[in-house]
Parts: C-alpha cells; structure tokens; sequence
C-alpha cells in the first residue's frame, strides 16, 4: 500500500537516451539512499562528483553529480537527493535498479513529487495547477501564463482577499461580542458592505476575463460547409501539411478531423467537419453531420466555405470564397475572404483574421486567469459577498464572509478533496 511517508524515487528528465538523466529521491530514508549509492553524502545544495556504486556487487554504475536537500528547506519540503547522471538507458536503468532493492524505496507515483510539495506547503494548489499548465506548455502565451500562475500571481491576489475579509469578519465579530466594551468601535454596516462590494468588482473583473482553458486548448476554428466545398483543401493549407484526405467524391470526410497548430505563438485547433447536406446522406454520413453540427456549436470561430447565408445561425461565423482560382468561382459579398489555398491567394490575411480574432478570445499571458475549477470556487466566493450588501444582521453577515473565505481557501487548496488533488496530480509525469 502507498504511503505518503514512503521515500520515492524516479527519473525527472527527459526519456534517455540523453546527455543527462536526473534522478530524485526524495523522502525520510534520501540522504541514507544516496550514502548507500556513493559512500559520501555531500554537504547540502553543494554539487560534488561521486562514483555511483551498486550495493551488493560493488559495480561501478557511472560517475555523476550529486546533491543532497535537507528537508524542510528543498522543492518537496523533505529529505531530497539528486543524481545527475549520463543519461543513457543503460545507465539509468542500473541506478533505477540499486534503488529499488534498497529497502524503504519505491517508484513514485505520476505527480507525487509536487503532490509532496503541495502537501508540505512549499505550493498552493492554484501554483500547483499553474505548473502543470507550464509542463503541457507549448506555444509562447502559454508558456507566460502558466509561469505567472506557477509563481503565486493568482494565489497572492487571493490572499490579498483573504486578508481583507479577514478584516471585515474581525470587525464584525468584535461588533457581535464586544458591541458592549467602550474601547471596541463598532463596525459600520456601510462600510463593510462598501468593502465587500469593491471585492465584488475586483473579482467579477477576473472572472470576465477569458478561461485559462481556452488558452491551454486552443483557439477552436471550424470548417464548414456542404461536401466538396473545399473544406479539406483549406484545412491542409492552414496546418501547412496534408491532415484531411482530399477528393472529388461526395462525403469523403464523414469523421471530425482535429489539427492542433500556432499561428503567431497562438494556439489554434483547426476542425473539418463532415459536408453538411439536408438530404441524400446514408446513415453514417449523417452521424458525421450531427457531429459537424456539434462542432459549430462549440466554435470560437467558424469558417463556412458553403453558399453565403447557409451557414449555421452563429455570431461567430466566418464567410469563405475559397476557389477564387477556378473558372466557375461565385464571389460572395464585401466581408467575406476571398482566397485560394491552392495558389496561396488570400490565405495570410485569413490568418491574420484569425490571429487578432485569437488575440480578442484568449486571456493575456500579462494577467492573471482561472480556469473552471477556480472560477467557479471564485463565483461562490463572489455570491457571499454580494450577499452582505442587502444584509442588516451580522450574525448573517459574518456567515456569509465566512462562506467567501471558504470557498477562496478552495481555490488555493487550504480546504481540499482527495479526489480533486488525484485528479490533478495524477496528470504530472511520473518524475515530477
């Protein structure tokens, strides 16, 4: 059975081969591990080169630079070791192996080392979160908004709430116990209720700002149209490759077709979708459709290569002219892009388009953002709040500030689940 106690240990760069493999230990038997391994344990966060050696046999297994972490003060907040060895599969695998025959040890589990880290208060949750946006990271916002979350950007703003309920509740509470006592002042209903609807504003200002979803999965663009609309066509002109299969037959694509791709450091979903037609689908060209119509429903943008005005009733929908290069080309009205993805005509201001249109839908790698999980927890928080300013009777009043900081502690992970910490930690790699 796993144990939060256990010492863990696991490869925490990349796959080998590589030119270094770093491997962690961490828990109460680390620095005894590491002794085992090199005959020393060197001074603490000072890199010194040992011959790493097995236990039984007495092998040498590699030469490598090792450093040693008391706990409280390393990245787990307990007894951490390092081996920063040659990263081929070979070698690694024979230290993974003297590892695990010592006693006590064990392979850590997807997520564990930040779970740890998480549990001994070296990270909130909101941090927590934030890192493992930072490890999925592959565009340039991405990256920036996942680093300010994994520094504290959003967890300082909520403790700077914190503090200020914490405020209000002292002076509610001293009203409701010490109203009596000449040298407590009493507190003023008008000025709580002032300072719970600035919080209010202050955090309906972050929850109107864009998910940080949208900005981990991508802006989603999808392409529609009757078959043989040259849907296919674009779709490999904007991912610059050859993702959808292209023909004259009616029908050819009859699935969704997911391209994930960044245009100008921003990162866009691009979806085909089955021809749409009213009649003379068979049965799984028609599940294709429905699931066509699905997608257009859950577009940020929709470019439809269809005749204008038959597009699905959406805002968001894009009029395309796709095949201004043939002889039977019908321009549509002003507004709609005109373009080839054959010859290339009028594709970079579509992208254009779609890269400011991006730039509107996605939050700024600049400012902090929430995702679901946050904005929702942020929302209660908010409705507490809102709460107290139609409210006379502090003993109300103090419940609801009560409520507002319970549901803030949520978000940073001061008052968690187990299930909602396995689900986020078991999404890390193993070594992290």
């Amino acid at each position: 059975m796993l144990s939060a106690d256990d010492t863990i240990f696991a490869l925490s760069s990349g796959q080998p081969p590589a030119a270094i493999g770093i491997l962690r230990i961490s828990g109460p038997q680390a620095g005894q591990a590491l002794e085992s391994l090199t005959g020393h344990l060197p001074n603490p966060r000072v890199a010194a080169l040992h011959n790493i050696t097995h236990l039984v046999s007495k092998e040498l297994l590699d030469s490598a630079l090792c450093l040693w972490f008391p706990g409280p003060h390393s990245a787990t907040g307990e007894n951490l070791a390092e081996i920063h060895c040659h990263g081929g599969r070979a070698v690694i695998r024979a230290i993974e192996s003297a590892l695990e025959q010592m006693d006590g040890l064990r392979r850590a589990e997807p997520g564990e080392f930040t779970r740890r880290a998480f549990t001994h208060g070296k990270m909130d949750l909101a941090e927590s979160e934030g890192l493992s946006d930072l490890l999925f990271a592959e565009t340039e916002l991405q990256r920036k908004a996942a680093v300010r979350n994994a520094g504290g950007g959003l967890s300082r703003k909520v403790d700077d709430w914190q503090q200020i309920i914490l405020q209000l509740s002292a002076q509610v509470e001293a009203e409701l116990d010490f109203s009596d006592e000449d040298d407590v002042a009493p507190a003023q209903a008008s000025m709580i209720q002032n300072a719970a609807r600035r919080l209010v504003d202050d955090m309906r200002d972050l929850l109107q700002r864009p998910r940080a979803e949208k900005l981990r999965d991508g802006i989603r663009v999808v392409l529609g149209g009757p078959p043989n609309s040259g849907k296919s066509t674009l779709l490999n002109a904007l991912v610059e490759r050859d993702a959808a299969i292209v023909s004259d037959i009616a029908g050819t694509t009859r699935d969704v077709i997911e391209v994930p791709i960044a245009l100008g450091g921003i990162p866009f979903l691009f979806i085909d979708t089955a021809g749409v037609r009213e009649s003379g689908a068979e049965t799984i060209e028609q599940i294709g459709i429905d699931r066509a119509r699905q997608q257009f429903a859950a577009a940020d943008i929709i470019l439809w290569l269809g005749d204008e005005g038959q597009g699905p009733s959406y805002n968001n929908l894009v009029e395309i002219s796709s095949r201004c290069d043939r002889p039977d080309y019908i321009p549509k009205t002003a507004g709609a892009f005109t373009l080839s993805p054959v010859s290339g005509q009028g594709m970079d201001a579509l992208v254009d388009y779609l890269i400011k249109q991006a730039k509107d839908i996605l939050p700024d790698g600049d400012q902090v953002s929430v995702n679901a999980r946050q904005a929702d927890r942020l929302a209660a928080a908010t409705e507490s709040l809102a709460a107290v300013n139609d409210e006379l009777d502090y003993l109300i009043v103090a419940e609801h500030l009560r409520m507002a900081r319970k549901a803030l502690d949520e978000i940073t992970g001061k008052a968690s689940t187990e299930d909602m910490l396995d689900g986020l930690f078991g999404k890390f790699c193993i070594g992290k």
